[in-house]
């Protein structure tokens, strides 16, 4: 076997050492952006699987409160922060859908479909966000009861509505699997390293982590203060009724 060795003679000031240092590719999402996406879709994930049980009561209304907060967030962030992250990167995608649907009515341009991708993910992010809104609302006003005014038909409002949001989650989902597959390129990277392959300059120049440490730890505090300051449950009502009954029970054997 023979191997290629430096020529390291006296005298010889030519040898040269290739280091390779594999690239991370471009920074396009930063961590605030990263950590309220992974909130707001834990929330309501959690808020789903918890809507018909009493049992877990409590942490559905947590987790419904922590996806309105999230989202609140995400808004002002949107407005405020950086410019990879703001808000009126989503509407310039939209605003160009009345010019793509013109364009039927010709010989398609180049890039045609490829600018229909990135359409149809930008009408599915404005729908999650936009329904998150009202679903938060009629959850709040249902949970408060108000007197009993509002009935039974704010709680089919806040079914609906969640379950609108749940079929916008799995086309916002069927549309990253098929655009990965399509483009060969994992497009949910973004949202899980802030990168992308490939050599360019940075979207997001800085990653802001300290400001994602705080929003999570934020979400984590509100969670022991609504737990810690939630009114004890009746024996089998909620999550914490549930705790008591089983310590009761503890205490019997």
């Amino acid at each position: 076997m023979n191997a290629s060795l430096p020529n390291t003679a006296p005298g010889n000031t030519s040898a040269t050492t290739t280091t390779t240092t594999p690239s991370r590719g471009r920074r396009v999402t930063d961590a605030p952006t990263r950590a309220m996406h992974a909130l707001l879709a834990l929330s309501f994930a959690g808020a789903w699987l918890t809507a018909e049980s009493e049992h877990w009561r409590l942490v559905h209304v947590t987790l419904g409160y922590t996806a309105g907060g999230v989202l609140l967030a995400r808004v002002l962030y949107g407005l405020f922060g950086p410019r990879q992250a703001r808000l009126q990167n989503l509407v310039g995608k939209l605003k160009a859908l009345p010019g793509w649907l013109a364009a039927f009515r010709g010989p398609l341009p180049a890039g045609h479909w490829r600018q229909a991708q990135n359409l149809a993910m930008a009408l599915v992010v404005a729908v999650l966000m936009l329904g998150m809104v009202p679903l938060v609302l009629s959850g709040y006003v249902t949970y408060q009861d108000f007197g009993g005014w509002t009935g039974e038909a704010m709680e089919e409002l806040h079914e609906f509505f969640g379950n609108g949001l749940l079929l916008a989650v799995f086309a916002h989902l069927g549309l990253i699997v098929g655009l990965s597959l399509l483009r060969g390129q994992n497009q949910a990277a973004p949202m899980l390293t802030g990168r992308l392959p490939g050599k360019g300059p940075d979207l997001a120049r800085r990653n802001h982590g300290w400001l994602a440490a705080l929003i999570v730890t934020a979400v984590l505090a509100f969670w022991a203060w609504q737990w810690q300051t939630a009114p004890s449950a009746p024996l089998g009502d909620g999550a914490r009724g549930a705790l008591m009954e089983r310590g009761h029970d503890d205490d019997n054997d």
